[in-house]
This record gives C-alpha cells, structure tokens and sequence, in this order.
C-alpha cells in the first residue's frame, strides 16, 4: 500500500473509530489552535489545551471556535505546561504532545526528563513528510530537525523510528536512500561508508521491514531513467519512500528546497519517544500545523 498526498492519508485517519488525544502545551498561539480545530473539525484529534486559560479562550472566541472549558488546563509556566503534557501521556490522558507558543529546549526537556520523561531509550530524530507535484507519493525526509551528525548506530534507529512510522500508515516495506554525493564506498567520505553499512545490515537482517539502498545520490534515489543511464539498478530507484540525510543540514535544506521551489507540502513530527511529538516551528503556516497533526494521528499506536 502506498499513500500518494495528504488526501489519502487524512481519508485513512478519518476511518479510525478512535479520535486521537492530543495535549497542546502552552496553547495560546492562533495558528496552533487554528490547526488543533481543524482537525477536531475533521474528527481526527481530541484537544486537551494547556497554558494561560484567559489567552486561550481569547484566542478561541476570536477563531469563534465553541470549546469545554473543563478541558483547558490553566498553568502559567511554560516548564510546568511541558511538564503537564508529558504527566498525561504518562497518566494515559492523551495520545500525543502538540508543541504550542513554548521554546522547543522547554518541551524537550520535559520530555527527556529521567524520571517521569517519556522517552524509551532509542534515538529521538524528526521525520518529514512532503507532498511534492512532481513526485508520484508521499516522500519522507530524516533527519532534518533534531540529530545533528549522527553516527551510523544512530542512523540505523532513524531508520527504524521512520520505517516504523511508514507501518503504522500501512506500508509493508517501504523503500529507503541512505542518501550521498556519489554511489561509489569513499573512505573519505563518511557518509558512504555509513550508507553502504546500512545497507549490510539491511541485507543480514538485522535492519528489517524495508528496502535499503545506498550509497546513492539524490538523482538516482529519485529517477530511474537517471539510474539505468549509470547503470544503477535498484528496486528503490524512482520508487523511495524514505530519504535518509547525512546530517540535520542537508535534511533541512532539503526539506525546505521542496517548499520553497517545488510546491511542496509538509508535515513533521518527532518519534522515537513513547508518543509522537508535533514540534513545528514559529513560522509554520496553519496548514504545515494541521498536517503534522494528522501524521502524528496516524503514528500513535
């Protein structure tokens, strides 16, 4: 099974006969709610907001949006608020954390925490999803917003915290690009060696539920008429599901070059922690918000 837009997989999470409870920590930011209400709207999230109740039901009145009252939690810090969120996925009071008007390094810290943290001692990395006009599905990007240089122990559990993400949206084994300048092993060039023991471990079993390929360039992940041209022959070639970055730069860029110049369309979520965690930034748009709500929907399990 493949998804090929946003479309498909909003129709999926829809036919969940569970709505997803999802604790939006410091609540009161116009295009979170704006988000959070679309997809209340949508039947796909339950909300449990947290923060400064009057700013909230300020914000609420203006979006004209009707909300219980009982299910805002007034709390004044923005530590205390993180603090809460991470208390109620423990408590099994919701399903997902949304990061609202709060510093990412507050929320996370909340989350990390070693004795009531949510974290389940693999590696936290960030996955993003694009809509592309060009492409024929639904395409990830990892690691382009939380491990900055990671190893190659460490790239084996982005790996895993995305296929694992793909087999909850219904993926029986999805395709990934442990992605590099060239397709031949460099010495100098960790990144290649880093890929072409990735993709050992893929063939001994011991990465599985997917297809890894690698080293290889970005063209050749992306086109297979590029790849037969240099005489590449992949099952992954003009079919991936999963590109693998790096390093959080090149994610990033790529990520971001896909929005700006290629019409994409974004959602993002970090996993690897007991739940999904919606950590867009400032800037996000209302949409890339709702999106990512979405995703993390459909990632809970």
């Amino acid at each position: 099974m493949e998804l090929k837009n946003f479309k498909e997989l909003i129709k999926k999470v829809q036919n969940n006969d569970v709505k997803k409870r999802v604790a939006v920590v410091v609540a009161q930011d116009e295009h979170t709610l704006e988000a959070v209400f679309r997809a209340t709207q949508d039947k796909i999230v339950e909300p449990v907001l947290i923060g400064d109740k009057n700013k909230i039901k300020e914000i609420l009145n203006k979006l004209q949006v009707e909300f219980n009252d009982n299910a805002i939690i007034h709390i004044d810090s923005d530590s205390q608020a993180a603090e809460k969120a991470v208390d109620l996925i423990n408590e099994n009071k919701a399903d997902f954390i949304m990061k609202g008007k709060i510093q990412t390094s507050d929320l996370l810290k909340a989350v990390v925490n070693k004795e009531k943290g949510i974290r389940t001692g693999k590696v936290m990395s960030h996955v993003a999803i694009q809509e592309i006009p060009s492409y024929h599905k639904l395409l990830a990007i990892t690691d382009g917003g939380m491990m900055m240089y990671p190893n190659v122990e460490e790239k084996k559990q982005i790996i895993e915290n995305a296929v694992d993400v793909f087999l909850s949206l219904g993926y029986e084994c999805p395709n990934v690009a442990v992605l590099a300048a060239v397709e031949t092993v460099n010495p100098k060039m960790p990144e290649t060696t880093d890929a072409d023991i990735l993709k050992k471990m893929n063939e001994s079993g011991e990465l599985i539920n997917c297809i890894v390929e690698g080293p290889i360039s970005f063209d050749l992940a992306m086109n297979k008429e590029s790849a037969a041209i240099k005489g590449y022959y992949s099952p992954v070639t003009g079919e991936v599901d999963i590109l693998i970055a790096p390093n959080i730069t090149t994610g990033n860029l790529l990520s971001k070059s896909f929005i700006e110049l290629a019409g994409g369309k974004m959602a993002g979520m970090i996993v690897g922690a007991k739940v999904p965690i919606v950590l867009t930034s400032r800037g996000s748009t209302s949409e890339e918000k709702y999106l990512s709500l979405v995703l993390s929907a459909s990632a809970v399990k």
